[in-house]
């Protein structure tokens, strides 16, 4: 019995994917076993949002080799999609498959032996048309469940589109069969995912579903308790869906919304779909029907042309906006955008300081929207993370929670009282009790 072992890197998609590749692999007699575990073959599905990301599959290649020397390695993921060629001439590589092929292994690859050159297997990004379901498994506290894959847009900044191909779907049905059986399992919460989720319907290149229709139909699924919706855009953010979840029992308050840049000639530079203001009016609508809700925020510093006062609006903007954290990305060359043309380039150590400027902003959001929730009850998804005699869980609405360890309680929903703000910016609880009622 040959012996796999898995590495992701990047999204909440890669590792749904990464969870379903998996299960080919024991489904067919194979053993999965930790990276470490000398395994006989390595799967490493990558990511390619940064040149980090690049980085990283390199070393973990070496890595993996170290460990493992006679094992074989295979690349899948966007940058397997993005640079077949040249993943193929690192040391210790023996197949790489593109976005078409990496659910086609056993096709291309046989049993997984070495040949005297890398295979590479990667079509046109074109090809990349059939919709593969996952979902992810092994954390038995909340699965991520794909519902949508590719996407349509052409900002300027990203490599997705290339990596992925176009827009597409699965059906409500085969989405629910799927809920059906994770609610099976020990699964408490489920985080719906995808590339672009909010273009949620395309199936065969046309719109055949809704977005909205999904959600209502995953909201009478028995057996789970908790239903998060992963990052979706402004502009498919539609009032329908806010309302909605203000109402469900099982959405939780929680929404994962880019902007990228507070300024409005920068998104446009962007090529983004929406501007500024739409922006603020979906916090708005989300802050007056769920006073409690947490907004989280994707954003772009070091953009092309993005000059000092257009950094600043971007600060202003969000400073002045109800959110509760940020996630800032450092703007990075990609091949193949338009945006590596464009003038205007932001010196790289200017970049890092804008950088943390806003990561400094984003942990004063944080601790703010943590001081609005305490004295109040909310429910804690426990978690098997334990550190320093300490457990750790979220909130509905996404607040880090910190309780006394007890085994009891993990992967147990249970009504607590936020009480303080420690010393590690987590919330404790002030009534453990209520947690046993």
């Amino acid at each position: 019995m040959k012996r796999v072992a898995f590495y992701t890197l990047g999204c909440k998609l890669n590792y749904s994917e990464t969870s379903t590749i998996s299960r080919m692999f024991t489904d067919k007699g194979y053993e999965k076993v930790d990276f470490t575990e000398n395994p006989d073959i390595f799967i490493i599905n990558t990511c390619s949002v940064t040149d980090n990301a690049d980085k990283k599959c390199r070393k973990i290649v070496k890595e993996a080799k170290k460990i493992s020397p006679h094992s074989y390695v295979t690349i899948v993921g966007c940058y397997a999609q993005l640079k077949p060629r040249e993943i193929s001439e690192i040391p210790g590589v023996d197949a790489v498959l593109g976005a078409a092929e990496k659910f086609r292994l056993f096709d291309f690859l046989e049993d997984f032996t070495s040949k005297n050159q890398p295979q590479v297997f990667a079509s046109e990004i074109k090809e990349a048309r059939r919709y593969h379901s996952s979902y992810s498994a092994g954390d038995r506290t909340r699965t991520f469940l794909k519902v949508q894959d590719g996407c349509n847009y052409g900002c300027a900044f990203c490599t997705i589109p290339l990596a992925r191909g176009k827009s597409r779907s699965d059906s409500i049905a085969n989405i629910i069969a799927q809920a059906e059986e994770i609610a099976k399992t020990d699964v408490k919460e489920v985080v719906l995912t995808g590339i672009n989720i909010g273009d949620f319907g395309i199936q065969n290149g046309r719109r055949q579903e809704k977005f909205v229709d999904l959600l209502q139909a995953m909201d009478q699924v028995d057996g789970i308790n908790r239903i998060r919706i992963s990052s979706i855009e402004p502009n498919l953010l539609e009032d329908e869906i806010i309302s909605f979840v203000s109402q469900s029992q099982k959405f939780v308050p929680h929404f994962h919304i880019p902007l990228q840049s507070g300024s409005n000639t920068i998104l446009q530079a962007m090529n983004r779909r929406y501007q500024r203001e739409l922006y603020a009016e979906r916090v708005k609508t989300i802050k007056s029907l769920m006073p409690q809700g947490c907004i989280g925020v994707d954003v772009i510093v070091g953009f092309p042309g993005e000059t000092e006062d257009e950094f600043m609006t971007t600060y202003q903007f969000l400073n002045e906006l109800d959110v509760s954290y940020l996630h800032v990305f450092t703007y990075s060359e990609r091949a193949n955008t338009s945006a590596i043309s464009m003038g205007g380039v932001v010196p790289m150590k200017e970049r890092q300081r804008r950088s943390k400027m806003l990561r400094t902003l984003s942990e004063k959001k944080r601790r703010f929207f943590y001081e609005q929730q305490l004295g109040k009850e909310f429910s804690v998804l426990f978690e098997e993370d334990i550190e320093n005699g300490q457990m750790h869980g979220f909130t509905e609405n996404y607040v880090r929670v910190a309780a006394k360890y007890d085994p009891v309680l993990i992967n147990e929903v249970k009504p607590v009282i936020l009480s303080q703000i420690n010393a590690a910016g987590h919330v404790e609880v002030q009534e453990p009790e209520l947690m046993l009622s």
